[in-house]
């Protein structure tokens, strides 16, 4: 991402905190396995941050409706991955 060095540096973190996620055997809130939902967390944000590097901003519509499935599933005691979502929305610019 040229020019975009925080937001480079916050995808890189969020799918470093997925990765770390998945070994540690993340569960969802409600106790099952949350390894398809990590899966999916972790392609989405390494589409996402393709598409912010050619554009140089995050897809808000993206951001929320990602942060929103997230919290439906993610433990409440463990707000990594929220965290994570919200270095992103900070670090750059929305379109």
């Amino acid at each position: 991402m040229v020019g975009k060095p925080e937001l480079e540096a916050a995808f890189d973190a969020a799918i470093a905190d997925v990765a770390k996620c998945r070994a540690a055997g993340m569960e969802t809130s409600s106790g099952g396995s949350a390894a398809t939902q990590l899966e999916k967390l972790g392609a989405d944000l390494l589409a996402e941050r393709a598409r912010a590097a050619s554009n140089g901003s995050v897809d808000r519509t993206w951001l929320q409706t990602t942060l929103r499935w997230l919290v439906e599933w993610a433990p409440d005691e463990d707000l990594t991955l929220i965290a994570a979502l919200g270095r992103i929305a900070r670090a750059g610019p929305r379109e």
